[in-house]
């Protein structure tokens, strides 16, 4: 597995991230123990959470994702083949980015990761009621710690991020290795306008979500017959089913069965080949999803490819 670089960090990353929102929500503990399993068996490192994950499920609170991942952690013993990247900012029980809030936030995360570390802290969100130096003295005191290795940002714009990184720089803080921001072939000017050139010129890696636009760009969503397959993805799928999405399809199917591979891949692939690009975060709720999706790794698309599928997405 060839390895990518996060940001100017010593962290090496897979292509592929796992997104653990599916742990303790469409996958029950024994699934995700299965899942995380088969990951680690594919060649691949980085797993992606939230202390919020799930709050949002009826009869969750939040932290079941990191409460699992912690349990497979300590009964697999696989601690040192995996990178852990959680989040902080905006679950209710630890909402904002405050120092004090932060320092809180950690210690509970680390008590449900069952782990003395954590490799990729972020900010989920940007929290403009706290000035920037102060969540970067809280963060680059866990990192002085040993708590924390990396920082990392979600969800910020262009301004706020080269302010942050302006600032660590200036007072010698630790900086934002990685940006997680939306990104997919359905959504890429809230990106690529202002954020990929900033962090092209930075060397700030980047960590996309909704890699797949909620399951659209697997191909199994293609009329409004097809939304009633995800009652937690429909309602946001419908959004892409006009013209441009179709023609977006179009261009998967033409490449896919180029190389005998499925929609998903490619899409991944295509987001694994663009600039800055550390790592698509990806779910699976079956290990039969997963090794369907852990091939977009292996799939190098070219140049003509990568172009049809950027002119067929273009807005």
């Amino acid at each position: 597995m060839n390895l990518r670089p996060l940001g100017r960090s010593p962290l090496q990353v897979a292509p592929l991230a796992f997104g653990g929102n599916v742990f303790g929500w469409s996958a029950d503990e024994a699934r995700s123990f299965e899942l995380l399993d088969a990951f680690v068996d594919h060649g691949f490192n980085l797993v992606d959470t939230a202390d919020v994950y799930e709050a949002w499920v009826p009869g969750n609170e939040g932290g079941e994702s990191e409460a699992i991942i912690g349990k497979w952690l300590k009964q697999s013993g696989k601690r040192d083949k995996v990178l852990i990247a959680t989040k902080v900012g905006k679950w209710a029980r630890y909402p904002g980015l405050s120092p004090t809030n932060i320092r809180e936030a950690v210690e509970a995360s680390l008590r449900r990761l069952q782990t003395d570390r954590i490799d990729l802290y972020q900010s989920h969100q940007d929290d403009p009621k706290v000035p920037l130096e102060e969540t970067l003295r809280a963060f680059d005191d866990l990192v002085t710690a040993g708590k924390v290795r990396v920082i990392g940002a979600s969800n910020y714009d262009a301004t706020r991020l080269g302010d942050a990184l302006d600032i660590s720089a200036s007072k010698g803080l630790a900086r934002y290795e990685s940006l997680q921001p939306e990104y997919n072939l359905m959504d890429r000017k809230g990106f690529e306008d202002a954020l990929q050139p900033l962090c092209v010129k930075d060397n700030v890696s980047v960590i996309s979500y909704y890699s797949l636009a909620s399951g659209f760009l697997s191909g199994k969503y293609r009329s409004e017959a097809d939304l009633d397959k995800s009652k937690a993805r429909g309602a946001k799928v419908k959004n892409y089913l006009n013209d441009r999405g179709h023609r977006v399809l179009d261009a998967l199917d033409i490449v896919a069965k180029n190389h005998n591979a499925t929609p998903a891949q490619v899409s991944l692939a295509w987001v694994m080949a663009q600039p800055s690009i550390a790592a698509a975060i990806a779910s699976a709720t079956t290990v039969e999803q997963l090794a369907d999706i852990a091939k977009s790794a292996t799939l190098k698309l070219s140049d003509a490819e990568l172009h049809s599928l950027r002119d067929a997405s273009a807005a």
